[in-house]
């Protein structure tokens, strides 16, 4: 009986987990929502505006440890970036049915030409050069394989894990001079006995700590996430080759072929937590 409580719990978990970034939540809408009050009772939620540290959030967890102590679980990345910054802050949208919203990298206003030329064939199912993406590489202190979705960051020994994200947005280019993304990929790499990515971004300022929860459009201010999450996001963009993520795409151990949707940025102090 008790085994079979901790699976259940852990199914529950990997549920909300996986859902904050599953394809059916691409199709969610947030119409009806605006004049709903916000939530309540909830940890700090998450994305932000990087550059603003205020929070009036209390409930607090500690920072998870460093990305380089836990298991890469999941890479995925999403269509334009959830939060904002200085770097990022060229205004998508609110979004529609999940898709469009977000922030665009400011560079992606000024490519060249070359840069903007379509590649051969379709990439990450629509994915285009002049895009922006905001890239997650999820890390558990659960002992797990990295995998398919978020439920692969825990397992039925370890159901409530240290969760910590590293992010960096990206304006994707056609120009094989630009960071390839197969170094920033898994590739069964291994690092003092832990899973890693063969390298994170670099020379994109120092990125942002805080606390806050999972993100993706299932979630809103009004439809809070209950999961804790200790985020690190890049203050600067960068450009990466378009061609590099589309190999990717083609083939991970993730199972990811398609930008996922955003969440609108949360702006309610009493949802956000104070950057330290």
């Amino acid at each position: 009986m008790k085994i079979r409580i901790i699976k259940s719990v852990c199914a529950v978990v990997a549920v909300g987990l996986y859902s904050a970034y599953s394809i059916a939540d691409d199709a969610v809408t947030h119409k009806n929502v605006a004049m709903a009050p916000a939530c309540e009772g909830f940890g700090p939620q998450t994305p932000r505006d990087i550059d603003d540290a205020a929070g009036e959030n209390q409930r607090k967890f500690s920072l998870a440890p460093s990305h380089k102590e836990m298991n890469l679980c999941n890479i995925h990345f999403h269509n334009n970036a959830e939060h904002k910054a200085k770097e990022f802050s060229v205004y998508a949208g609110d979004g529609e049915h999940g898709h469009g919203g977000g922030y665009r990298c400011n560079i992606s206003q000024s490519l060249t030409k070359a840069e903007l030329t379509p590649p051969e064939g379709e990439v990450c199912k629509g994915l285009k050069p002049g895009d922006t993406i905001e890239v997650h590489w999820v890390h558990s202190s659960c002992d797990v394989q990295p995998g398919e979705g978020l439920g692969s960051c825990l397992s039925a020994n370890c159901a409530n894990p240290d969760l910590r994200v590293e992010t960096q947005v990206f304006t994707v280019v056609n120009d094989a001079s630009a960071l390839n993304f197969n170094d920033f990929s898994y590739d069964g790499n291994m690092a003092g006995g832990l899973h890693q990515a063969k390298s994170l971004p670099v020379n994109t300022g120092k990125p942002v700590a805080f606390l806050g929860s999972t993100t993706g459009p299932k979630y809103t201010e009004q439809q809070c996430s209950p999961l804790q999450v200790s985020w690190s996001v890049r203050p600067r963009c960068a450009k990466l080759d378009i061609n590099s993520l589309g190999k990717w795409c083609e083939s991970n151990v993730f199972k990811e072929n398609h930008a996922h949707g955003v969440r609108k940025l949360v702006t309610n102090p009493k949802l956000l937590s104070k950057i330290h």
